[in-house]
């Protein structure tokens, strides 16, 4: 078979991320002043032995200037059922709200703030941050974590696609 020259398209990468559905999740920091909280579609668990798991988080948002001067994050899964939860962390920046107010939450491990609703979630140890471009990258080790129910459907991009984000990307 003759090599065919592959071309694609310089806007080859964005058609393709335009139709992948990441699952969201809510990452919440506490640097022992300040708490912040937001929603996020990048992340992923990274290793099996040892546990790591990826974060990714807007430079343009406070919780990623909180995260900078933290040691621990914790990450909460979202189902559909957290919607409510996710426009609040989502629509909304803490630069404006006290998203804290607005929900119901505890303190969880080194301080940080957990949520009551979501049906997962879990605290760990910043090991690495590093930039990605308009992102930075924090990698946890998982400490501790609880499962409250079943994760058969999770909330994904698709079905906060039309939330209006409380900074830009």
């Amino acid at each position: 078979m003759p090599d065919i020259p592959l071309e694609g398209s310089a806007d080859g990468f964005a058609d393709i991320a335009s139709q992948l559905d990441y699952p969201m999740f809510i990452v919440t920091a506490f640097d022992g002043e300040e708490r912040s909280g937001c929603l996020i579609g990048f992340a992923t668990q990274s290793a099996i032995d040892p546990a790591r798991f990826l974060v990714a988080l807007s430079d343009k948002n406070r919780t990623y200037r909180v995260a900078s001067k933290a040691k621990h994050l914790a990450v909460h899964v979202l189902t559909p059922a957290d919607r409510e939860l996710a426009a609040l962390f989502g629509e909304h920046t803490g630069d404006d709200i006290d998203k804290f107010a607005r929900c119901s939450w505890r303190e969880g491990p080194y301080g940080l703030p957990v949520l009551d609703g979501p049906r997962a979630w879990f605290v760990g140890r910043i090991l690495e941050t590093f930039t990605t471009g308009d992102h930075g990258g924090f990698l946890l080790e998982p400490e501790r974590g609880e499962l409250r129910g079943d994760l058969d459907r999770l909330m994904t991009f698709a079905s906060v696609g039309d939330l209006e984000a409380g900074h830009g990307a």
